[in-house]
């Protein structure tokens, strides 16, 4: 009678998972029948095993945290880009992706058994407030934080937006206090800049939600001034949103596709560019940790002909996932697909081997400067 128990607990939280999940993302990867005569089999497996370990086990562990062990090994034999989140982990990564998160907008290290601040966000509640470079963080909201490690105290400004946060720095001999409001974030994913013989620079340092606005903004600066010679720096962006690439790729690729995006089952969808004649000369600049959407980039650069790939070969990552929130606020990461090149040429394992090969060595930029030898030639 327990374990029907146990077990009808279990298929009640499956259950509203398939449920968020089919409302989420309606594809065939979720539409998978499971035979009806193995799966009750299999859970009365589960929830014995779980019992076993409730009962056994020399300290006292949660259902909850054995529920959250064996959701995470449902991923166990997936590949390494699919996960499980807990309901802090999944609210990090969101933050990662969408380029904002809520906070004072400050940069922090450790060093020395400080937390000393790096820099702050232009315009955000740090930067208005008055915190400088090299204060050092002594108080939040009335806790010493001296001692605690930089992750400890990172979790302690942690609230929602518009919340109040009171915090004393040390600055020199000085002792400052500030009231502040935690606020959204929102983190710039672009920077520009013009080099000698009007060459435009851009650093594109992650496909976010933000990121096509921001190099619309770019654009049209470097457009005032003619400069249609553009570098575009992907050197250690790890990827980012799907829609984000298309958006940026639609700025520089002729009309014809961008990428294919191959699902189970062979199922293939093609997206394009309509752009009839690009106005850049462009080189993109690449390394080893180019990735993901960076690669989705620098292959449709290469295979239509759209500018020159410069650097090292890029990181392979060749692979969609899906973000899927759940119902507790966890959520999590799904390998749902491939991507190909327009040519169809497969990059996971293998990354983006650029055009012109340069390696930097000895501190000095030499694969800024071969891009810039290109433009003016």
């Amino acid at each position: 009678m327990k374990n029907k128990f146990r077990i009808k607990k279990i298929l009640s939280f499956i259950l509203a998972v398939v449920i968020s999940i089919s409302i989420l993302l309606p594809l065939p990867v979720f539409g998978e029948a499971v035979a009806e005569d193995d799966s009750p089999v299999d859970l009365v497996y589960f929830v014995q095993i779980m019992e076993f370990i409730k009962s056994n086990y020399f300290k006292d562990v949660k259902e909850e945290q054995l529920l959250e062990g064996g959701i995470k090994g449902l991923f166990y034999y997936l590949d390494e880009n699919s996960s499980y989140y807990t309901k802090e982990e999944f609210a990090q990564l969101l933050e990662e992706i969408t380029g904002d998160f809520v906070g004072i907008g400050i940069f922090l290290k450790e060093e020395d058994g400080k937390i000393i601040v790096i820099d702050t966000i232009k315009n955000g509640p740090a930067h208005k407030a008055g915190i400088k470079p090299n204060d050092v963080i002594i108080e939040v909201d009335g806790q010493d934080v001296r001692g605690l490690s930089l992750e400890k105290v990172v979790d302690l400004m942690k609230d929602k937006p518009n919340t109040k946060m009171n915090i004393k720095v040390q600055r020199g001999d000085e002792i400052k206090e500030f009231t502040l409001t935690r606020a959204i974030i929102v983190l710039s994913t672009v920077d520009y800049e013009i080099l000698e013989d009007n060459i435009g620079y851009i650093k594109l340092s992650q496909f976010s939600q933000y990121s096509y606005n921001e190099m619309i903004n770019a654009l049209k600066e470097l457009d005032k001034q003619k400069i249609f010679s553009i570098i575009l720096d992907l050197r250690g962006n790890p990827g980012g949103l799907l829609d984000s690439v298309l958006d940026i790729s639609r700025l520089f690729i002729p009309e014809g596709p961008i990428v294919h995006i191959k699902y189970r089952k062979n199922n293939v969808v093609t997206y394009y560019s309509n752009l009839k004649k690009p106005k850049y000369k462009l080189v993109v600049l690449v390394d080893e940790n180019s990735a993901s959407a960076s690669e989705i980039f620098a292959g449709a650069v290469q295979d239509r002909k759209a500018g020159t790939v410069v650097g090292v070969t890029t990181y392979g990552k060749g692979t969609v996932q899906q973000i899927i929130p759940l119902l507790k606020g966890d959520g999590m990461k799904l390998t749902i697909a491939e991507y190909l090149t327009p040519n169809k040429r497969s990059i996971n394992g293998k990354g983006i081997k650029p055009d012109i090969i340069v390696e930097n060595k000895s501190g000095k930029d030499l694969q800024l400067k071969k891009a810039v030898e290109l433009l003016t030639k």
